[in-house]
């Protein structure tokens, strides 16, 4: 399987940046709803808060947070808020992202946080689940079984 070469941050900003010209440039398809903005800002505050939960996690296992080198890590990390999801930190991504189409206020951008998903699960998180399985075996593969990827 190919390695990453892209790290997630910047492809969430890539995403990031098509929703906007996507709400600027296409045709309109203006969403609005009661509350727009708070709604937005918590939805980006808690994707916020969920990253640097999840980096504080690998930090305090005192293993890599570098995800274009999974086969790196020194320790299987499956305490808190990784007995949920294997993935909070594209998780927390993927909730600023959905924020960001919130303030957006456009049809068009609500696809975004989903195709960051998608294009996130194929080219990032696939290679380093085989990575992981390969440096931790069956500790990796029994973690897989009982926690979701995503939530």
């Amino acid at each position: 399987m190919p390695r990453p070469i892209i790290p997630p941050p910047l492809q969430a900003l890539a995403v990031a940046l098509g929703m906007a010209a996507a709400a600027r440039w296409l045709p309109p398809a203006a969403v609005a709803v009661p509350g727009q903005t708070l709604i937005a800002a918590g939805l980006a505050g808690l994707g916020l808060a969920i990253d640097l939960v999840s980096v504080l996690r690998f930090w305090r296992q005192k293993t890599t947070v570098n995800p274009l080198r999974p086969e790196a890590a020194s320790r299987l990390v499956i305490s808190g808020l990784y007995r949920v999801s294997r993935n909070p930190m594209y998780l927390g991504m993927a909730l600023i992202l959905a924020g960001w189409a919130v303030w957006l206020g456009h049809a068009i951008a609500a696809a975004g946080p989903f195709l960051f998903m998608l294009v996130l699960t194929r080219v990032q998180i696939l290679p380093e689940e085989a990575a992981l399985e390969a440096r931790f075996g069956d500790d990796y593969r029994a973690y897989k079984a009982r926690v979701r990827r995503w939530i």
